[in-house]
């Protein structure tokens, strides 16, 4: 089921995940929302949080095409099987080479900044079927990993600007938020 996506404003989007204490029915059937709304907003990842629950999952699928670090070279993550669900996740290893580059949000729409983040991460966390597993994840496939488990921590996109792009973003920011606080009727 296609869920709305909550945007920059949204109390929710502060709130940190709580971990799975098991994985059930329900929350796969949350994680395939989370798919199916995230595929509709043609988004990379999608959090929890970002359609108003607080546990500890986040969805991940990087096309093939986009699994490369450049046109027409070879995969970045091949023995990795998309889509990703990934309960409990947590960045083991973080490669000290960092990136910048330019990021959405799903919760942020029409904003892109550059953000610096690590170019490789090892991350731990539980599958649908409940079996601990380890991912390591490279290129576009760790930014994106990243950036949802920055929502699991109640990071936002806001948080990872320079001061000099949320100062020129400014504007769009507080009509962002003023529109999600009408619409709560907050």
């Amino acid at each position: 089921m296609k869920r709305k996506i909550r945007t920059y404003g949204d109390p929710v989007l502060r709130q940190r995940a709580q971990l799975v204490p098991e994985v059930t029915e329900s929350l796969c059937r949350l994680a395939d929302d989370l798919l199916e709304t995230m595929y509709a907003a043609r988004g990379l990842g999608l959090a929890a949080q970002q359609v108003g629950e607080t546990c500890a999952l986040c969805v991940v699928d990087v096309p093939a095409e986009l699994d490369v670090e450049e046109e027409g070279g070879p995969r970045l993550n091949p023995d990795v099987i998309m889509p990703l669900t990934l309960f409990n996740p947590v960045i083991r290893h973080e490669s000290p080479v960092k990136i910048s580059c330019e990021e959405g949000c799903l919760s942020f729409p029409d904003v892109h900044v550059s953000i610096r983040r690590s170019a490789e991460v090892t991350v731990d966390y539980v599958d649908r079927e409940g079996h601990a597993g380890e991912l390591i994840a490279k290129g576009l496939l760790a930014r994106a990993i990243q950036h949802e488990l920055d929502h699991l921590g109640a990071v936002l996109l806001v948080d990872r600007m320079s001061p000099v792009k949320k100062i020129s973003l400014s504007g769009q920011l507080k009509k962002l938020k003023k529109e999600t606080l009408e619409e709560l009727g907050a």
